[in-house]
């Protein structure tokens, strides 16, 4: 017998288990079902931002802005491990930008929402060893947030399970067929085994391929374009050694993020640059690199080249297609579709968006149809801490916690596991370690992630959960391999 959900979400990033974490917070039996890993696209490759969006200003997108600047507050409340304050410094450079026109956009970047945790702008004069040119004295200061963008994915998927919801993994939907007042749902797991499921409502959070969703598994006319835009990212050693990160102007109105990361990198992003193909595909390219190194090389003391690149990554944005003539003027704002009637069950489509935005995005789906699930609860999601987020002391207090506790964890051990998983490390770090594969990854964890975080493989381990793929070398990530593939029948799966 096919087992039958109120609503069915097809697409494990950001925007998808936002919904389903919201409509099974509000009673709704929810099922989710992901392709791949949960955040293996675009919401993984993001610049770690929560934030306005302070150039969105320029293209007048001011109620996207307000609604993102009120997010970084609610946000930084949910999820005090994985999201922290970060005050950004913006460099003056008179013949880019006047300073009277970035003292407007930053008096409105202060005043359009409300700010209880995060701090004004302010101006700067740079001293010598901020680590800046010395012909650039002068700047700006301001404030907004960091997040790890897959641990915010996964956690979401975390608490739609903790309210009764059905997360799976690495399983395709195929198909979806409306019959009536139900869908009918046929899913592929890895492997080839297919399914199926009836649904009152199907969600279309397939991100980048939202189109081809509607193309392939509906086989309907999508009623909107979206444009694919690659933002591209590279790390390399750290480049300053400030708390704060970096916005730089650049001379074709681009603006690059140089952002603190991982203890002892820089993450340097983004760029904007259509895209063609598989989103899947999507690679930073040299001339990327070029471009990045360019525009740090304007700015800093210690330059940069190609060869101090670690890593790179690229995420393909799905925006919608408002006809903007470049890419970067493309608009960051959400649209959702309803299809249906009170005779026909409805389809949900998400066409856009950004991180900062995903749970207002959520909620004001969930609003969307309330005509089919009229029983639904009320809002709950601003006030409810993500899983981990159950502690009200500084994260770095708990991680001088686990360190006193738990005496095998040096200090850089004991931040990481603290800013990933909160409370919810005391879940594995009392249990045996087991091997240790380096840079503090022990068996435990890996364990924990297989487990409870629907974790498979090396890549969802080592670039996803953590980013301890800039730390293991290529021995130490091998022999982490082996031990996957030696226990992947061995271990439970989040389910």
């Amino acid at each position: 017998m096919n087992e039958h959900y109120d609503l069915v979400v097809v697409g494990g990033g950001i925007n998808g288990v936002g919904i389903a974490a919201d409509a099974a917070g509000r009673g709704l039996k929810v099922a989710l079902f992901e392709a791949r890993d949960l955040a293996s696209a675009t919401s993984s490759n993001s610049s770690k931002l929560i934030h306005g969006g302070l150039r969105y200003l320029e293209h007048y997108e001011f109620r996207l802005v307000k609604e993102a600047l009120a997010e970084r507050e609610v946000l930084l409340g949910m999820a005090p491990h994985i999201a922290r304050p970060m005050r950004f410094r913006l460099p003056h450079r008179p013949h880019l930008r006047p300073a009277w026109m970035i003292r407007a956009g930053l008096f409105l970047y202060d005043n359009l929402a409300k700010r209880d945790r995060l701090k004004g702008s302010i101006g700067l004069r740079f001293a010598p060893n901020d680590g800046l040119k010395a012909e650039i004295r002068k700047g700006f200061e301001y404030s907004d947030a960091w997040v790890d963008d897959a641990r915010l994915v996964v956690l979401n998927a975390m608490m739609a399970r903790d309210k009764g919801a059905r997360i799976e993994t690495r399983t395709a939907c195929v198909e979806a067929k409306r019959q009536g007042r139900e869908w009918r749902v046929t899913l592929e797991r890895e492997g080839g085994e297919r399914f199926t499921v009836t649904a009152r409502c199907l969600v279309n959070a397939a991100g980048p391929w939202v189109k081809q969703f509607y193309d392939e598994g509906l086989h309907e006319k999508s009623p909107r374009g979206i444009r694919l835009i690659k933002g591209s990212h590279m790390v390399v050693p750290r480049i300053h050694e400030r708390d704060e990160a970096y916005i730089l102007q650049n001379e074709d109105k681009r603006i690059v993020f140089v952002i603190p990361y991982q203890q002892d990198f820089s993450l340097i992003g983004t760029t904007d640059v259509e895209h063609k193909g598989s989103p899947r595909e999507a690679r930073m390219s040299d001339e990327e690199i070029r471009y990045l190194c360019n525009v740090v090389n304007a700015h800093f003391t210690r330059q940069v080249s190609p060869d101090d690149v670690v890593w790179t990554y690229a995420g393909v944005r799905p925006l919608c297609d408002d006809e903007s003539d470049s890419p970067q003027a493309v608009t960051r704002d959400y649209t959702l579709e309803v299809s249906g009637d009170e005779q026909e069950a409805p389809l949900l489509s998400v066409f856009g968006g950004k991180l900062t935005t995903y749970r207002k995005l959520a909620q004001a789906a969930c609003h969307k149809l309330l005509p089919w699930f009229p029983q639904m609860r009320g809002d709950w999601t601003a006030t409810t801490r993500l899983p981990g987020g159950e502690f009200d002391s500084p994260v770095r207090e708990l991680a001088r916690a686990f360190a006193l506790e738990f005496d095998w964890l040096d200090d850089r051990s004991a931040l990481r596991i603290a800013e990933a998983y909160g409370a919810n490390a005391r879940l594995w770090l009392g249990q045996p370690r087991g091997e240790v594969f380096g840079a503090g990854l022990c068996e435990a964890e890996v364990r924990y992630l297989m487990e409870r975080e629907w974790a498979h493989t090396l890549e969802d381990i080592l670039w996803r959960r953590s980013k301890l793929g800039l730390r293991l070398d290529a021995s130490q990530q091998a022999r982490l391999g082996q031990w996957l593939d030696e226990h992947h029948h061995a271990l439970p799966r989040a389910s």
